[in-house]
């Protein structure tokens, strides 16, 4: 009885994980869109589980900020105002500098040839080449997580993957698809790495400040031609 009892949880904690897994792709992949409803039922139903594993799933991408309470309407997927955007990314130039600056004499030799190699395949895949994008992945797959992980301060590694990096994937795909920003995202990449190759904390703060700069004036870019197409001053960006 008492092995019995110790399974249900952790059956119940593999499937609200699962949920939480799908639920998080659907919302960067723009299945699930800013704004959008979730209906409990409707998931259930779609993802084949109980609505408890659900609602576990579902409080995990709120406090990842991707989905948000709202009076009389329940839980609904994150919808960001350009001025929120921006603001997320002046966060984001002042803790990814800071991380960079430590990263730069805390940094592994075996951790930059990582970021070597992963850098030497971005430079190798066909999106980045033909400019019709620069994909990376969650994680260990993010050039920038690897160098937070490297700066070894566990309270800013906290802060940028738990707090900001979720709601930055929701648009940093969509920006790097613009003409031209995959091969200047992956110079500026490489500016970054020879800062860190260099053990220079200013030069290596100071490239990755130069990077977020030239992806929030990206944002900026994308924001005006937005709002041009549109006719609308303010525009919600996913």
């Amino acid at each position: 009885m008492a092995n019995s009892d110790n399974l249900q949880p952790l059956v119940s904690a593999n499937l609200s994980a699962l949920a939480f897994e799908r639920l998080e792709q659907a919302i960067m992949t723009g299945e699930l869109k800013p704004g959008e409803r979730l209906s409990e039922t409707t998931l259930a139903k779609r993802y084949g589980i109980s609505r408890g594993p659900l609602r576990e799933a579902i409080g995990r991408l709120e406090g990842r900020n991707l989905v948000e309470r709202v009076a009389n309407q329940g839980a609904r997927v994150i919808s960001l105002q350009n001025d929120q955007l921006i603001d997320l990314m002046v966060i984001r130039e002042s803790l990814e500098g800071m991380a960079c600056r430590l990263a730069a004499t805390r940094i592994k030799p075996a951790e930059l040839k990582k970021l070597q190699r992963m850098l030497e395949q971005h430079a190798e895949d066909e999106a980045v080449i033909s400019g019709r994008g620069y994909f990376q992945g969650g994680g260990d797959l993010d050039f920038h997580y690897r160098i937070v992980r490297a700066s070894g301060n566990d309270r800013l590694v906290q802060m940028l993957d738990e707090e900001l990096y979720s709601l930055l994937r929701l648009y940093r795909q969509r920006l790097s698809t613009r003409p031209g920003r995959p091969a200047q995202a992956l110079e500026e990449h490489r500016r970054v790495l020879a800062a860190l190759e260099a053990r220079d904390p200013d030069a290596a703060e100071a490239a990755m400040r130069a990077h977020i700069q030239s992806s929030r004036a990206s944002l900026e870019r994308h924001m005006a031609d937005s709002a041009s197409a549109t006719g609308e001053a303010a525009v919600e960006v996913a």
